[in-house]
């Protein structure tokens, strides 16, 4: 027996409402253990958020430095105002 399009939408629709019971089910277990690592560990929300800006893994290093501001560059994009149509042996790091 072949289901109708109407047949197979409303299947859809069940099938769509169950997975999303069963998702809030592992969700809310997931939060639990969470919660419950976080406070054996004494872990706090700001120790899981990752360093942002300077010597974040990955980040490419500084090969020149402007000695009046300070400012460093890597030598990857486009050069900042402080090097550009200069002569960046002088400002090897």
């Amino acid at each position: 027996m072949t289901k109708t399009y109407r047949e197979l939408l409303a299947e859809l629709r069940e099938l769509d409402a169950r997975i999303a019971a069963e998702r809030e089910v592992l969700r809310n277990g997931a939060l639990a253990t969470i919660r419950g690592l976080m406070t054996e560990f004494r872990i706090t929300p700001e120790d899981l958020m990752t360093p942002r800006g300077r010597g974040m893994e990955g980040s490419p290093p500084v090969k020149y430095r402007d000695p009046l501001s300070g400012a460093t560059w890597s030598g990857r994009g486009r050069a900042p105002a402080w090097i550009a149509g200069r002569d960046r042996a002088a400002f090897e790091i």
